[in-house]
């Protein structure tokens, strides 16, 4: 790659793997979870609850995933996570009780882990050179079809066959489509490819030296919030809204979210190049607090309700961004898996656990309350981000593509 550029099939076959991967391991369980609670008599909460604790799996599987990147090259470990991720589509489809079901879907998620968005933007930074940056992006933007691709399509197959057939599909989709993709890919990102790159020209890259370790948790923290309060809010986006007075409209209203994550990306691609990632992060953080407070000022109006749904869809495209951007414009390319796995960790860990507490709270303590919680922890984020601007002087300087 003389330009240090990330080639275009290997942008569009990410794009492709990650279109299946989100489809296949996360959105299509909410079609099909009435059913297999169904099939093992158990509540549809009890599955809910089994792919809570696999998230946890995924959180924990997420720094060794980045570990395993900086030494052996993402394209390697996202080949034997396309096999992973088929094999345990396999066993869940074949799973005979509820509790192996459960143990499938904590494997399903930790090898998520290499296979998904924090992988993918490892393997950019390592093969994308000068244009990882904006790479990231693009990626995310194709990605984000595909909830609008796998909930129709689960909904279609399922209607024609059993919720077993359908991940049997999705596992040979990881087999036939995810795995060539990523086996190229991985002559891309190895460490021969990576120091084959050496002798280009050098990119100005930001560096955190002051205060790295402080800048690092800071980081973490802020993703760890957000992680939480966009959790916190997806999952109890409808049943909020109609609690608040809006009936069969909130879901109208929800609808309009993933419309406005495409959106922010394409938005992001066409006019945020200039702007430093850690503000980019600060305005994802408090789009979605300014949008409850604007539901929770204007409620039941269906308007505001509106502007709620389309700001919180704004901050969480904008999220997925500087989830890989930010790590790389702090700390350049050195180390990058391990970090991006932590931050995915911190994130990833929150999100699990937050639907229960929004569950329980908004129980205990009532919708308006619950909402204003999640408004003080989307505060509390962007100014966790905030703060990274004064404890890191990010200075620039020439280095290697490969840091």
């Amino acid at each position: 790659m003389p330009d240090g550029k990330l080639p275009a099939w290997a942008l569009a076959g990410l794009g492709a793997t990650q279109i299946v991967g989100y489809g296949s391991l996360y959105y299509c369980l909410s079609i099909l979870v009435p059913d297999i609670a169904r099939q093992f008599a158990v509540s549809e909460q009890w599955v809910f609850g089994s792919f809570s604790l696999a998230l946890l799996a995924g959180a924990l599987a997420a720094p060794l995933s980045g570990r395993c990147a900086d030494r052996w090259g993402a394209g390697r470990v996202m080949t034997l996570g396309s096999i992973g991720a088929a094999a345990t589509l396999l066993l869940a489809a074949l799973a005979p009780g509820p509790w192996f079901f459960a143990g499938a879907l904590g494997l399903m998620q930790a090898v998520s882990a290499a296979v998904l968005y924090p992988m993918a933007f490892t393997a950019i930074v390592q093969a994308g050179g000068r244009s990882a940056q904006t790479s990231i992006v693009h990626l995310t933007l194709i990605a984000g079809f595909a909830s609008s691709l796998f909930w129709p399509l689960t909904t279609w197959l399922h209607a024609a066959m059993s919720w077993r057939d359908v991940l049997l599909i999705y596992a040979a989709l990881h087999v036939m489509v995810c795995l060539p993709v990523h086996g190229a890919l991985s002559r891309l990102t190895s460490g021969a490819a990576i120091a084959g790159r050496r002798g280009e020209a050098p990119v100005e890259e930001a560096v955190a030296r002051a205060n790295g370790s402080a800048v690092f948790l800071l980081m973490l923290l802020g993703f760890a919030i957000e992680g939480y309060a966009l959790s916190a809010m997806l999952v109890h986006m409808v049943p909020l809204t109609k609690a608040l007075g809006l009936g069969a409209a909130g879901l109208a209203v929800a609808s309009l979210f993933g419309p406005a994550q495409v959106a922010s990306r394409l938005v992001n691609l066409l006019f945020g190049a200039d702007l430093p990632q850690v503000w980019l992060a600060v305005i994802a953080a408090l789009l979605m607090p300014v949008g409850g407070v604007v539901l929770l000022f204007t409620t039941p109006s269906f308007a505001g309700a509106v502007v709620f749904a389309v700001l919180t869809g704004l901050g969480s495209g904008l999220t997925s961004i500087v989830g890989g951007t930010l790590p790389l414009e702090l700390f350049g390319r050195r180390g990058y898996g391990a970090r991006l796995g932590w931050s995915t960790s911190a994130k990833q860990v929150t999100s699990a656990l937050a639907p229960f507490a929004m569950s329980a709270s908004m129980a205990g303590m009532g919708v308006p309350f619950s909402l204003w919680v999640i408004v003080a922890a989307g505060l509390a984020g962007a100014g966790a981000f905030a703060l990274i601007s004064m404890a890191a002087a990010v200075e620039y300087e020439k280095i290697a593509p490969d840091g």
